[in-house]
């Protein structure tokens, strides 16, 4: 499923966590969810979003919201990440991609000269009925968490 509809349930999932359990989305009903997925962790625009949501946590956490970043990283490398930036919301494991696939985030991608399958930085904005209220594709790292913080303010609180 990679068209979505605001207003439609978003596709609930189960993932390992960084937390060391399986996390659903459907664990989060009564929240609101951002749901952001990123290429890699340790890489610069990675970190830099990933410590953005880091400095707004308690303003999205105010806002009944909840953070959950997804990759296709190692459970051991989305610790190591956690640590070094004190990371202080859950990161899931998506190794096989499947998630991504369903949410529509796992497209071929070039960088120098080469082709790979990878994420394509995006964003999920769940309503605590577990329906999309939002979606960013193709994220611009500057200013996006911030965008994502005025919607939740302006559209879920």
């Amino acid at each position: 499923m990679a068209e979505f509809v605001v207003g439609q349930a978003a596709p609930d999932f189960t993932l390992p966590a960084s937390n060391g359990e399986h996390v659903s989305l459907r664990d989060f009903v009564g929240k609101n969810v951002i749901l952001y997925f990123y290429p890699k962790d340790n890489t610069p625009g990675c970190t830099r979003e990933s410590c953005d949501f880091r400095d707004k946590i308690e303003e999205f956490t105010a806002k009944n919201t909840v953070i959950l970043g997804i990759s296709t990283d190692s459970l051991v490398s989305h610790e190591k990440f956690i640590n070094k930036y004190s990371l202080p919301f859950l990161l899931l494991s998506d190794t096989e991609a499947d998630v991504c696939k369903q949410y529509g985030v796992y497209k071929l991608k070039k960088n120098f000269g080469k082709e790979y399958m990878g994420i394509e930085r995006s964003t999920f904005v769940i309503d605590k009925d577990g329906k999309l209220a939002k979606e960013y594709r193709k994220v611009k790292v500057d200013g996006h968490v911030e965008a994502a913080l005025a919607f939740v303010a302006e559209h879920l609180s």
